[in-house]
């Protein structure tokens, strides 16, 4: 039999975790190493695959895409061996499929539709986790995933992408005025916003130029630490803010939220869906895979 050619297997761990979180320096959290150490594991790896897996740059780690690719394999194979060896223990088997979920969209675009498939698949359990973070700030393993498209994602793979739009809205309660508003008309309200680093979703100024209108001159901005908080904002009467209309059709059908203005942004990919790592699962996923793909539209 011919012998298997595998790189240094006790480089892989360091290896899957810095993938999974595009960060050097969380896995080194993860493993209890430091981050030279985890460094000097991945450099020995790529030295021994002729390949670089990541691109370092302004002290940050991406994946490079052979990097991706073998990083889906490596987290794979390891989730593997640790739920065969977890049974081998005697642990807990965990049932279910997990889906892993941006609050705003679990908890406005989800749950409202969850109970359709369930209706469609009868007996079959779905965990939701819901994070503000992106994909990479999570350790737990999942079937699906759903996040804003352009945010970190490790080596997560891409199932499919789904479309939005995005436009102002606000209270029906604040906006005093005829309808539609005109964007200048804007600035006269205090815009609510949640500013991240990197900013990986619209914000304010890049709504303006998707428009082809300047971002006005100091505004009056109310920066918020989540999006739901911003909508939250919203609702109460105190701003305007961008809505994403998956998420906030919900609230304008309720009568919380109007959109106050006939400008939006169409964004053809803005929510990516990925498969995750999980063992087994493979119908079960397929399934809710395919119940969101006609859920979105896409």
């Amino acid at each position: 039999m011919e012998r298997l050619s595998l790189p240094p297997l006790s480089r892989l761990p360091s290896f899957e975790a810095a993938a999974r979180y595009e960060s050097f320096t969380a896995a080194a959290e993860e493993l209890g190493l430091t981050q030279t150490a985890v460094s000097k594991q991945i450099a020995a790896l790529e030295a021994d695959l002729g390949v670089a897996l990541f691109e370092r740059r302004n002290r940050r780690a991406f994946l490079t895409d052979a990097g991706r690719a073998f990083g889906r394999v490596i987290s794979t194979a390891l989730a593997d061996i640790s739920a065969e060896a977890s049974k081998l223990r005697g642990g807990p088997e965990t049932g279910g499929i997990v889906l892993h979920c941006q609050l705003c969209e679990a908890f406005y675009w989800l749950m409202p539709r969850l109970s359709r498939f369930h209706e469609r698949n009868p007996g079959l359990d779905v965990r939701v986790i819901s994070a503000l973070g992106p994909l990479t700030d999570t350790s737990e393993p999942f079937d699906v995933a759903i996040q804003t498209t352009g945010r970190p994602s490790g080596c997560a793979r891409l199932a499919f992408t789904a479309a939005d739009e995005v436009f102002p809205v606000a209270s029906p309660g604040l906006v005093k005025e005829k309808l539609p508003l005109s964007p200048a008309d804007l600035v006269h309200y205090p815009l609510l916003t949640h500013q991240v680093l990197p900013q990986d979703w619209m914000d304010w100024p890049g709504w303006f130029d998707a428009i082809d209108r300047g971002f006005p001159r100091k505004p009056r901005i109310t920066s918020l630490d989540s999006y739901p908080l911003v909508l939250q904002a919203a609702i109460a009467g105190q701003g305007i803010a961008l809505g994403w209309r998956r998420t906030v059709s919900g609230l304008i059908e309720s009568g919380q939220l109007q959109q106050v203005c006939a400008e939006t942004v169409f964004r053809p990919a803005e929510i990516s869906v990925f498969r995750g790592s999980r063992r087994g699962h493979h119908a079960e996923t397929d399934a809710l895979l395919a119940w969101l793909k006609e859920e979105f539209g896409a």
